[in-house]
């Protein structure tokens, strides 16, 4: 069985640094549920109203990480974690709010303008086996990239580079003639990620890169994505729902609950003291083996739908602690003296 590597401080990592490598300032995304002008037109009260229907994904988000650290975004599914990882890779139009990346806004660029990040901010999906392109060789697929964003380059100079980047993922490169369905999931995995490694990016955001494989083999890609990070200096935007995973691989933790960030904390800090009621029930949930480990929270009603979300915060219908400011006012995500955020009344006014 392999085992996942202790992750080392990572070169140019810097938690007081002046200015973050990706900072997100009340970012949101809807999609609308209406349909066309004619599709929302309803008869109400004897007079023609529009009716419009959002869902609210991400709702007022707001995240900095800064250069050499692996930021992991947990949360149940649903929550928005990969709408905030397609919105800033820019394959999602935010709603409303701001991305910046190294201090310049990038979220209002056009596509031409928007090309130079691409080459600095790569992303692997979920997906293995939909992400590489049934059509391409793994050689095509590899060197597609590379001639996108090295025009100038010769053909002997980019074959070099696929070579190069197939052997740092562990991948034979003489194996540049197959396609993506010659190999297992682990090995397309790892193409993904030599894909986006193949231009020299210093910012990856990894959406579940590990959920869809078999646990045999997700430790071996965790491990290459570390070692990469170590080797590349690499700044990661992790998303995930496995907290096993994020206690080994993540800097800092951001927990997501319907859209909203409820607490944000180095690692170790979250695991060992959470704050947040939600954050207190989702790790009181991993299993165990101590005989004395305290039981489960278990949280009572239902998780709200993201269509008609509730006022105020939007965990205080399961929460044990809401009152009645709960009910009316957003919380927000206040600094805390063990170098945590907490979006929580409770927390804020010493009642947990």
């Amino acid at each position: 069985m392999t085992t996942i590597a202790e992750p080392l401080a990572t070169p140019g990592y810097d938690s007081a640094s002046a200015t973050p490598l990706l900072e997100i300032c009340g970012l949101e995304k809807r999609f609308d549920l209406s349909g066309d002008f004619l599709e929302q037109l309803r008869f109400k009260g004897g007079r023609l109203v529009r009716h419009q229907e959002f869902v609210h994904a991400i709702n007022g988000v707001d995240l900095t990480i800064q250069r050499g650290e692996a930021l992991c975004v947990v949360g149940e599914s649903g929550c928005g974690k990969s709408t905030v990882a397609r919105t800033v890779m820019g394959l999602l139009s935010p709603s409303a709010g701001e991305i910046h990346y190294d201090g310049a806004r990038i979220d209002a660029l056009s596509p031409r303008a928007l090309l130079p990040y691409r080459k600095r901010m790569q992303m692997i999906f979920q997906n293995p086996y939909a992400s590489l392109n049934p059509r391409m060789t793994i050689q095509q697929t590899l060197e597609e990239p590379i001639r996108l964003h090295h025009p100038d380059w010769d053909r002997e100079r980019v074959v070099a580079k696929v070579r190069e980047v197939m052997a740092s993922v562990g991948i034979d490169p003489d194996w540049g003639g197959r396609f993506g369905h010659e190999f297992s999931g682990g090995q397309r995995q790892r193409i993904a990620i030599a894909r986006a490694l193949a231009v020299d990016p210093e910012f990856i955001v990894a959406d579940e890169p590990i959920s869809a494989l078999d646990v045999s083999i997700q430790a071996q890609v965790l491990n290459l994505l570390m070692d990469a990070q170590q080797e590349r200096h690499l700044t990661y935007l992790f998303i995930t729902h496995d907290l096993a995973v994020v206690e080994h691989f993540g800097t800092r933790v951001a927990v997501m609950y319907l859209g909203t960030v409820c607490e944000v904390a180095p690692t170790r800090t979250l695991f060992a003291t959470p704050r947040h009621p939600y954050t207190q029930a989702l790790l009181s949930a991993i299993p165990r083996l101590e005989d004395d480990r305290p039981q489960p929270i278990r949280l009572s009603g239902e998780v709200p739908t993201p269509v008609d979300l509730p006022s105020g915060c939007v965990f205080h219908g399961r929460c044990p602690y809401a009152e009645p400011r709960c009910r009316r006012e957003v919380p927000k995500l206040r600094p805390q003296a063990d170098g945590s955020q907490v979006a929580c009344h409770a927390v804020e006014e010493d009642r947990l």
